[in-house]
């Protein structure tokens, strides 16, 4: 059961020195170190961080933004880490997931986040109602059928990729596919009909 530290800065020119003298401070016996910025997908040292740790070690940082990228981020390593066994302690923020007064904390920023959603999901649905009394039905516009039907003749008539006739006709590719298929399925020209 070990306290690893992790450290981390966005550039190479900025120095890790406080952050590592805290880690020490508070008895990590490892310190990760990264000079990259939070937003990358992959940080060199953070994944090494990730396969050094066993369950029932602890990740100590001076700060949650030293780790995570988002609260999104956040709440997804939280459960990957409790999953595993692994505690979480943030210094600045006097976070530690092992104690009841953490686990609140970061139940605390999970409903929050799963309230944002909620209210994100609600104005969408707000948007859309409001567009629909207003004579809207949102989605993309469909494709002309004659445009489709000019396409298919290319296509079966010329030397033409699929692609190209697409291109040249603004029709999106699988619009295309979708229309031959129902064309070779009835064995009928569709033009006229509704799409």
């Amino acid at each position: 059961m070990a306290r690893v530290g992790y450290a981390r800065v966005s550039s190479k020119d900025q120095n890790l020195d406080s952050q590592i003298d805290m880690l020490t401070a508070a008895g990590c016996e490892k310190i990760f170190e990264d000079k990259i910025s939070g937003v990358k997908e992959s940080r060199p040292e953070w994944d090494r961080l990730l396969e050094f740790l066993r369950p029932g070690d602890t990740v100590v940082v001076s700060e949650l933004s030293r780790m995570t990228r988002s609260l999104m981020h956040l709440l997804s390593l939280v459960q990957v880490f409790e999953n595993r066994g692994i505690e979480i302690v943030s210094l600045r923020e006097h976070i530690d997931s092992s104690t009841a007064t953490g686990r609140a904390f970061l139940s605390i920023l999970g409903a929050i986040n799963q309230m944002e959603r909620e209210l994100k999901s609600e104005r969408a649905a707000a948007g859309r109602a409001s567009a629909k009394a207003r004579g809207k039905t949102g989605g993309r516009p469909r494709t002309d059928i004659n445009k489709l039907e000019n396409a298919r003749v290319l296509y079966e008539n010329s030397d033409a990729s699929s692609a190209d006739i697409c291109t040249t006709l603004s029709i999106g590719r699988r619009t295309f596919f979708n229309y031959l298929a129902e064309c070779r399925k009835t064995g009928e020209n569709p033009v006229g009909q509704n799409q």
